[in-house]
Order: structure tokens, then sequence, then C-alpha cells
């Protein structure tokens, strides 16, 4: 009778251990970085439509054997300087990246409602998207400039008086053009002429309606990479004078979030700072753009 009765105190004890065991291995997360290392892949809103930050990758297909969830894109459908910065985070984590697509102005809007995990998606730091994000330390700075049609014999920012510009939703540019507050985050060297604003979904929108041959704007704000890119792609557009202002281009994270970001931002900072100090954010910065603009112009 005592054999038997130990037998059941060790059956006991076991079953209180796997049980234990088990509550630990569906404990709920205590940050959003805890939830990310618990799925197995973070969730990074950026834009499919801005190259050479980030574009779909139309040689890319699907991995069978991916975790990122359908209504996601995946590490080998897109590509860009954004994307692989982005990789470079999950790689970090230990977790596999994948990328949500929401419009612009619902990504700098706040209030995520946990569909996303971060951006990285070329946004510039502002007063104004601080008091609803928290911010990385810079990635990289670009300077913002005026592109207008080849044809429109326009030299200068003096000879955009009353014409009109396009601009993407929400963007800086579109502030910039609509003398918008940008801050003291953002250094800005020249004044917006009067125009009158024409918003699309992204910038990059503005640059192909002109090369589809849309005629209701004679030109649009953007970053300088675009505009090269747009260049070197054969539209028919040129640069402006010169740059308009400076912009510091970060991570972004959801004050909203149910579960606190904190500690993913401290190891996005880390990331950044040792990426910067290796060079590698200097070496993707040349592979996507052509120069270095991963260092502080202002």
């Amino acid at each position: 009778m005592k054999k038997l009765y130990n037998l059941m105190i060790v059956a006991v004890l076991a079953s209180l251990v796997l049980a234990a065991c088990g509550a630990a291995a569906t404990a709920e997360p205590k940050d959003l970085l805890a939830a990310i290392k618990q799925r197995g892949y973070i969730v990074v809103s950026t834009d499919p439509n801005y190259e050479p930050q980030s574009f779909l990758n139309a040689e890319g297909k699907r991995p069978s054997d991916t975790k990122c969830p359908a209504d996601n894109l995946t590490t080998a459908e897109m590509q860009g300087f954004d994307v692989d910065v982005a990789k470079s985070i999950g790689e970090a984590l230990g977790v596999e990246t994948c990328f949500a697509t929401p419009e612009w102005d619902m990504i700098t809007a706040g209030s995520w409602a946990d569909k996303w995990d971060l951006s990285v998606g070329s946004m510039t730091i502002t007063e104004d998207r601080q008091k609803i994000l928290d911010f990385s330390v810079p990635y990289y700075y670009t300077p913002a400039v005026v592109a207008v049609r080849a044809d429109s014999g326009i030299t200068d920012l003096a000879g955009l008086e009353g014409q009109a510009l396009c601009a993407g939703t929400s963007t800086t540019y579109e502030t910039w053009l609509n003398h918008g507050d940008l801050g003291s985050t953002v250094d800005v060297i020249a004044k917006a002429p009067n125009v009158t604003v024409v918003p699309l979904s992204t910038d990059q929108d503005c640059a192909q309606a002109i090369a589809a041959g849309r005629e209701d704007f004679v030109g649009y704000s953007t970053a300088e990479t675009v505009v090269d890119a747009n260049i070197a792609a054969g539209y028919p557009v040129v640069k402006v004078g010169n740059p308009v202002y400076y912009e510091k281009l970060a991570a972004a994270f959801d004050k909203g979030s149910t579960l606190s970001a904190e500690s993913l931002r401290a190891e996005v900072d880390k990331l950044f700072t040792a990426m910067h100090e290796d060079g590698r954010l200097s070496q993707l910065s040349t592979q996507w753009f052509g120069a270095d603009y991963t260092n502080a112009t202002k």
C-alpha cells in the first residue's frame, strides 16, 4: 500500500511539473519583443511602390515554409534599401521578416491596432509624429528636392510660382509644399513656392503619373534618392535647384501598441548603431542609391 501511495505521489508531482512547463510555454509575452520571438516573425510596414527604398520583386516567389501571415509579403517578394534594413532587424532578432503594406497615411496616423510591429519605410522624424509614434535612431538621411517635367522649362523654385505640384499624402513633402511647420527635427533650407498641391498615395505615384503622360501638375517633391532613380529609369523629369530641406529617417513604433515596444526599439537602436559603425548601412546605401546617405548632412 505504501508503495502504491508513493507511486501516486510521484505521478501527481510529474503531472504538476508537466502542467507548469506547459503553462510556461504558453505564457503571455511581457512585451512586443517577447511576442515577436515567441511567434517567430516580425511584421514590418513599408511601401511596395517606393523604388529604390522598397518595391515588389517581380521574380520573387513566396516560400512554402514561411511563417508570414497570408496577407503579408515575404522577403522573397520585396526588395530595396528599406527592405534590406528590415531584413537585418529580423536576422538580428532571430526571426523571419514579413511585410505589411498599408497606405502611408495609415502608418503616420498611429493607432495601428497591432497589425504590424514597426515601420521601416523611410519615415522622417518630425515633432508632430513624435506625439503618436516613437522613433529609433536615424538609419539614413536624405535631401528633399523638387523635380519637374523635363520639357517644362522651369529651372528654379521661383519658376514654380502659381504652378501645381504633386506630393504623397501625409508626407513631409506635402507639408512643406503647403507651407506647414516641419519642426526643429527637419532642417529646412528653402521656402516652398506658392503652388497648388495635388496629393497622391505616395510621391512615387507622382513620378509615375508624369511618366504616363499626366499633365495636371508640372512636377513633384520627394527624396533625392527617388528622383535619381526616376531619372535613371528614363522618366522625363529633371531636378530643380538645390535640396529644399534635409530629413532624418528612422524606424517608427506605435505608442498605442497593446504591448510595450520599448525593448524592441532598444534592440533596433543597438542594431542601427552597430550597422553605422561597421559600414553595413553604408554598403546598403551605396548598393541601392549609388551614394552613401547614412551620414548626417546637417
